[in-house]
C-alpha cells in the first residue's frame, strides 16, 4: 500500500475560498470562528460546546429510537461529551464514495479527542428533508471492465417531498449485482445491499441501515431531521430565527458583499427576497415567502445556511467534517451562528482519497502518468502516454536539437540585428516556423509509439475511468461498493488508518 498527498489546488474545481481556508487560512480567518490548522482552536470549540442537562437527555433519548441501545450513545448522555458531526444527503447505495470519506473522518477525529482527554463521539446528520429527487435516486459503480455504470431507481418522488420520506418501489439490487460479477468480494456486497435496501423501506432508512451495517465498527450515531422528536427539540432555535428572519438575511447580505470583496463567491446565493426557511406541509417541502406567517416552529425546515445551526442547536458540536462546497457554506453561516448560537464549532476538511488498485498502480508508474495527468480527458491521457513511450534516445535528441536551434538562432538573430534590422525581424518569424516544425516531428514520433503499442488505448480508457470517470473526481461519482466488491471490507480499515489530520490534501492511495 502507498499513499501520496496531492495539494486541492492541483484538483479540477477547487474553489478560491476552499483553497485558502486549506492553505492560507489568515485570508479567510474573519469568515470563520475557529482555525482548523490549530489543535487548541478546536479544544475551544469542544469546551465551549455545551448542552443544558435535559436538552441532553431528551436528545439521546429521541436517537435511542432509531439507534437502539449502544456506548456512544450512553457517552453522548453523559454532561462533558462533545459530537463529532458530518452528514450527507440520503443517496442510493451510500451516495458518492465522500460520504464513507466524511463518517471516517469524523470518527477519526472523536477519537482523537477522546485519547487527548476531551469525550467525543461522532454523528452522522441525515440530511433528509432535502427535496431533490434526482440528485440522490441513482447510483454510480464500475464493472469488473473498469467500465462506469449508472443505476437509478425508481420511488414516488412527487415535487418538493423529502427524499428520505420515499419509499423506494423498487431498488436496482439485479443490476448491482450483474456490474460487481467476477469481483472477489461481489457476493457479500450484494447480501448486504439486499439486507438493507429491502421493500418498502424509504430512502432514509435503506441509507442509515446500509451505513449504519458498513460503519459498525466505528461509533457513529445517525440523527434524521424528519423524525418527529428531533423537530420538536429543533423547534425552539426555528422559532428563534424565524423571528429574527429579517435581520438574520440582511446580516448573510452583507456577509455576500464581504465574501465577494475579498475576491471569493458566495456558495449559496443570497438576495434581498431569499428565504431561510421552508414548510413541511402535507408530505412536501414549500419554500415560504419572505411575508408568510408560521405558527408551528416543528413545521419550519432550514435552508442549506440556516440546517448546521439547526443542527449544532441540538448538539454538543465541537466539530464538524465537511467538503468544500460544506466549509464554504459555514463562510455564510457564520453570521447566523453568531447571532443565533453564540457558537460555532470548529469546521475540518473531510480527508478525500483516489482508490488505486495494482493494475491501475502499475500503469501509472510504467507510463510515469500523475492522477493530474488523467483530468485532461482520455484523448490527451493518450497523448500523454504515447509522448513517453518514446525512445529515451530520441526524446533526449529532440530535446538537444532544440536547445542547439534555439541558442543558434539566438546567436543568429543578434548579429542581424547589427547588421541589418529588417533582417532581424525576418528571422524572427522564421523561427516560430523552425522550432513548430520540430515539436511537430516530435509529435509525430509519439504517435508512431502510439500505433506501435496496441495497449495504450486500454491503459488510458482503464485509468480515465478509474480516476477521472464521467469527468468527475473518483470520489464525487463512484459509490463504495464497487471498491468493497474489489478490495474487501477490510478497505474501509485502511482507508480509516490514512486519514492523516496533518495531511489537509487530497489522497491517492494504492492498495
Amino acid at each position: 500500500m502507498k499513499s501520496t498527498c496531492i495539494p486541492h489546488t492541483e484538483l479540477p474545481g477547487t474553489s478560491a475560498l476552499f483553497a485558502d481556508y486549506l492553505y492560507h487560512f489568515n485570508r479567510v480567518s474573519r469568515f470563520y470562528a475557529h482555525d482548523p490548522h490549530d489543535p487548541e482552536s478546536v479544544r475551544r470549540a469542544a469546551f465551549a460546546a455545551s448542552l443544558p442537562d435535559d436538552r441532553r437527555q431528551q436528545l439521546v433519548a429521541a436517537l435511542r429510537k432509531t439507534n437502539g441501545d449502544s456506548a456512544p450513545l450512553s457517552q453522548l448522555e453523559l454532561p462533558d461529551t462533545v459530537a463529532v458531526v458530518t452528514g450527507q444527503q440520503v443517496g442510493l447505495f451510500s451516495g458518492p464514495s465522500y460520504t464513507i470519506y466524511k463518517a471516517l473522518t469524523a470518527a477519526h477525529l472523536a477519537r482523537q479527542l477522546t485519547e487527548s482527554g476531551i469525550r467525543a463521539v461522532p454523528v452522522f446528520w441525515l440530511a433528509t428533508e432535502d427535496h431533490d429527487f434526482d440528485e440522490i435516486n441513482h447510483a454510480w459503480v464500475f464493472n469488473s471492465s473498469q467500465q462506469p455504470l449508472k443505476l437509478a431507481v425508481t420511488g414516488n418522488g412527487q415535487p418538493g417531498r423529502p427524499v428520505g420520506a420515499i419509499e423506494i418501489a423498487s431498488s436496482p439490487v439485479d443490476q448491482l449485482a450483474s456490474a460487481l460479477r467476477g469481483m472477489l468480494y461481489a457476493d457479500e456486497v450484494i447480501s448486504l445491499v439486499e439486507e438493507t435496501y429491502r421493500p418498502g423501506r424509504t430512502f432514509g432508512e435503506a441509507f442509515r441501515e446500509l451505513l449504519k451495517r458498513l460503519l459498525s465498527g466505528y461509533g457513529l450515531i445517525f440523527m434524521d431531521p424528519l423524525d418527529p422528536e428531533i423537530r420538536r427539540l429543533a423547534a425552539p432555535l426555528l422559532r428563534k430565527a424565524f423571528d429574527n428572519r429579517s435581520d438574520l438575511l440582511a446580516a448573510l447580505l452583507q456577509r455576500g458583499q464581504e465574501l465577494q470583496s475579498a475576491g471569493y463567491h458566495a456558495q449559496v446565493l443570497v438576495e434581498p427576497q431569499s428565504s431561510l426557511f421552508f414548510k413541511l406541509e402535507n408530505g412536501r417541502r414549500i419554500r415560504l415567502n419572505g411575508n408568510e406567517f408560521v405558527d408551528d416552529p416543528a413545521a419550519l425546515s432550514p435552508n442549506a445556511l440556516l440546517r448546521p445551526v439547526m443542527q449544532d442547536s441540538l448538539l454538543p458540536t465541537a466539530a464538524y467534517i465537511g467538503g468544500p462546497a460544506e466549509l464554504a457554506y459555514l463562510a455564510q453561516s457564520e453570521v447566523l451562528y453568531r447571532n443565533l448560537l453564540g457558537r460555532m464549532p470548529a469546521a475540518i476538511s473531510r480527508s478525500g482519497f483516489t482508490l488505486l488498485d495494482e493494475h491501475s498502480r502499475s500503469l501509472m508508474d510504467r507510463f510515469d502518468i500523475t492522477l493530474t495527468d488523467c483530468f485532461h480527458g482520455e484523448l490527451k491521457l493518450k497523448q500523454r502516454i504515447a509522448a513517453r513511450l518514446v525512445p529515451e534516445s530520441v526524446q533526449i535528441t529532440f530535446e538537444t536539437v532544440t536547445h542547439e536551434v534555439r541558442n543558434s538562432l539566438d546567436r543568429l538573430h543578434g548579429e542581424l540585428r547589427a547588421f541589418d534590422p529588417t533582417l532581424s525581424d525576418a528571422l524572427s518569424k522564421s523561427r516560430a516556423k523552425i522550432l513548430y516544425q520540430i515539436e511537430k516531428n516530435r509529435g509525430k514520433a509519439a504517435r508512431e509509439a502510439l500505433r506501435r503499442n496496441s495497449r495504450i488505448d486500454e491503459a488510458a480508457a482503464h485509468l480515465s475511468s478509474l480516476v477521472y470517470p464521467e469527468h468527475h473526481l473518483q470520489e464525487r461519482l463512484y459509490s463504495i461498493l464497487p471498491f468493497l466488491a474489489r478490495h474487501g471490507f477490510d478497505l474501509l480499515d485502511t482507508i480509516y488508518s490514512n486519514i492523516q489530520r496533518s495531511c489537509p490534501d487530497h489522497m491517492l492511495l494504492a492498495l
